[in-house]
């Protein structure tokens, strides 16, 4: 079994069925299915084949759907990579894949077509160095692919948002894809009749994943909208009446402030589900209270495991907000374990480990990096834990992120909880930077309106935490650095603080 077979089988099975649906068209089984083929004999005609690397730098919507089907149908790797990383940032991961063929929005042709000797593909018109994608569909022939590949055959290569440093690729094989994408079929109850909304970018494994390819393994509809905007977001629950949708938790929170202020109908909403970056109980109970709803979920994982690892349905946030939950998502197991393997007991703190049948089967050319990422067969997460008493698992930092300040751990995000609830501070970020005599002290990049008063804010933490934990050191910025799953990109602050 491999991805695009689904598509192939719709365009038998329902072929009038819509299958996806822009801002601006909308596109049956048979239609996709059918522009899907045409592309792919074009390609073939370049000398794109089994194995070849092909990246796409293309925002949500048709151009990326069917390159991506086209690419896989080929027996190709596809790179999905994200739209706003910069010229210098697809270079790497062009030279780390030696990807044969990239298809490129038109608006970033001019950043990406003198890389070296590849195949240059756009959106919209082409030009002397890079072909028009829409004319390569045009012109190639209509021969029906069924595609033979196997679970085993690589199908996709995503690399890491590098919230560490430099990205890695993350290989996949069908079969991996296909069991997460299965495993969100049967947790979030997916029919033919789901309705998906896809905003967050398809360069990232869950809206891939866990929702694009869950809607086309049921033979659901999938909303589409280039970009993320939380207006849009409410807009489009509406007037689609969207049943599944996934976003990071600032995708939520952003969305809220506008709910205060105005309704929508969101009546249609099966599953709000969010994930991708930590969150804590007050932000939860606050996006329940303005979304008026009790259907949001909560999805805990990485995208070295396809992804997977647990979920916090909605039945569980009434008492256990801002956990990851207590099981693991079909197909996958989970524990947290000590230095030794060892797994730990109730309220003591280890490393998120997990195995499944979404895990990754490697890294590209990274033979080490491959080997450091298992123990004893399990996937390290690289996130610190704990089990309550009721054997809910907390996130409560990742491990590269713990602060050591004179011998004793701190947890940079525990103490970025507490700041948020300091009225003027809109949002935070906590590292530890170097310090002559603790090895490392506490410091807090923040924004807000205007400058804190730091004896105010260290007067309102002394009561919530131990005095080691209370930053030393305050830095107002414009924004916190984040990737486009909202997760803190701390190493570009502690290189700004080195720097100065």
């Amino acid at each position: 079994m491999n991805i695009p077979y689904y598509l192939e089988m719709y365009s038998r099975k329902t072929p009038e069925s819509t299958f996806l649906k822009t801002e601006t068209s909308e596109y049956t089984f048979r239609e996709m299915n059918d522009q899907a083929n045409r592309l792919a004999s074009s390609l073939a005609r370049l000398g794109i084949k089994k194995g070849d690397k092909v990246i796409l730098l293309l925002k949500n919507g048709y151009e990326f759907a069917v390159s991506y089907f086209a690419v896989l149908k080929l027996g190709a790797v596809v790179i999905p990579t994200n739209v706003k990383l910069t010229a210098n940032e697809v270079k790497v991961i062009f030279d780390d894949s030696g990807a044969k063929a990239i298809i490129v929005e038109e608006e970033r042709k001019e950043d990406v077509n003198d890389f070296g000797d590849c195949i240059y593909i756009c959106a919209g018109e082409g030009n002397k160095t890079c072909l028009s994608l829409d004319e390569l569909i045009a012109q190639g022939q209509q021969v029906p692919f069924e595609s033979r590949f196997t679970e085993d055959d690589i199908s996709t290569i995503l690399y890491t948002s590098g919230t560490t440093g430099k990205p890695k690729g993350v290989v996949f094989q069908n079969r991996s894809i296909l069991s997460v994408a299965h495993m969100i079929c049967i947790e979030m109850k997916m029919t033919e009749f789901s309705k998906t909304l896809l905003m967050m970018p398809l360069s990232h494994s869950a809206p891939l994943h866990l929702f694009f390819i869950s809607t086309l393994m049921v033979g659901a509809t999938a909303v589409t909208r280039k970009e993320f905007h939380p207006l849009e977001l409410l807009k489009a629950i509406e007037t689609e009446k969207i049943t599944h949708f996934f976003g990071a938790p600032v995708a939520y929170l952003l969305a809220a402030k506008i709910l205060e202020q105005q309704k929508f109908d969101l009546s249609s909403m099966e599953w709000f589900v969010y994930g991708g970056a930590p969150i804590g109980a007050n932000e939860v109970r606050y996006i329940q209270k303005v979304f008026e709803t009790d259907r949001l979920t909560g999805v805990y994982g990485l995208t070295e495991a396809g992804p997977s690892g647990s979920l916090l349905f909605p039945e569980e946030h009434d008492k256990k907000a801002g956990s990851v939950g207590r099981r693991a998502s079909l197909f996958t197991e989970l524990k947290i374990v000590d230095e030794k393997g060892d797994e730990v007991g109730p309220n003591e703190i280890g490393e998120v480990v997990l195995r499944g049948l979404g895990m990754m089967k490697e890294y590209y050319n990274n033979p080490e990096a491959t080997e450091k990422a298992f123990i004893d067969g399990w996937l390290r997460t690289g996130d610190l834990g704990r089990y309550d008493e009721d054997g809910y698992i907390w996130i409560v930092d990742r491990v590269k992120d713990i602060i050591i300040s004179g011998g004793v751990n701190i947890y940079p995000f525990e103490v970025e909880q507490e700041l948020m609830k300091y009225e003027p501070i809109q949002d935070v970020a906590v590292v530890g930077v170097p310090h002559p005599e603790w090895g490392e002290t506490v410091k807090a990049f923040y924004v807000s309106a205007a400058p804190i008063d730091e004896a105010d804010v260290k007067a309102f933490l002394s009561t919530r935490l131990a005095a080691h934990k209370i930053p030393r050191m305050y830095e107002k910025i414009d924004a916190i650095p984040r990737n486009a799953t909202g997760k803190i990109l701390k190493h570009q602050l502690r290189k700004e603080y080195e720097l100065k």
